[in-house]
């Protein structure tokens, strides 16, 4: 297995498009009454890798319980108020923020997912590279 360290240069470039496109497509097919894993699949199989679909899939449902309501999406070039904090929470620019009022082993489920898609989406660009 390849090892690669994760720096915060590293984790830095999570791209809010690629949060919001992901998002967005979680969304749609769940509205839909369809499984997300694979529209999200076919999103990032060609750029960002296959394996980020169920990072990305595990990642919005947790993200979903932690607001404690549906994740609300944009669907014009900019972002909503969730897709927003989901990014800035994947940059590691914010710590948990009261909005998220959960307990604390739903925090951990949350907060791992969130470094387990950071990690993922770096080693998706090392792939690119």
């Amino acid at each position: 297995m390849k090892h690669i360290v994760i720096t915060e240069a590293a984790a830095a470039p999570v791209g809010a498009d690629l949060v919001s496109a992901a998002a967005r497509c979680w969304r749609t097919a769940r509205d839909a009454g369809d499984a997300p894993a694979p529209p999200l699949h076919a999103l990032l199989a060609g750029d960002h890798g296959a394996m980020l679909a169920a990072a990305f899939d595990s990642l919005l449902g947790l993200y979903e319980q932690a607001l404690g309501r549906g994740l609300s999406v944009g669907w014009t070039a900019g972002l909503s108020e969730d897709e927003q904090l989901l990014a800035n929470l994947l940059r590691g620019a914010d710590a948990l923020p009261r909005c998220l009022a959960i307990d604390e082993g739903p925090a951990r489920s949350f907060d791992c997912a969130l470094c387990s898609t950071r990690i993922l989406i770096a080693i998706a660009g090392e792939e690119r590279r």
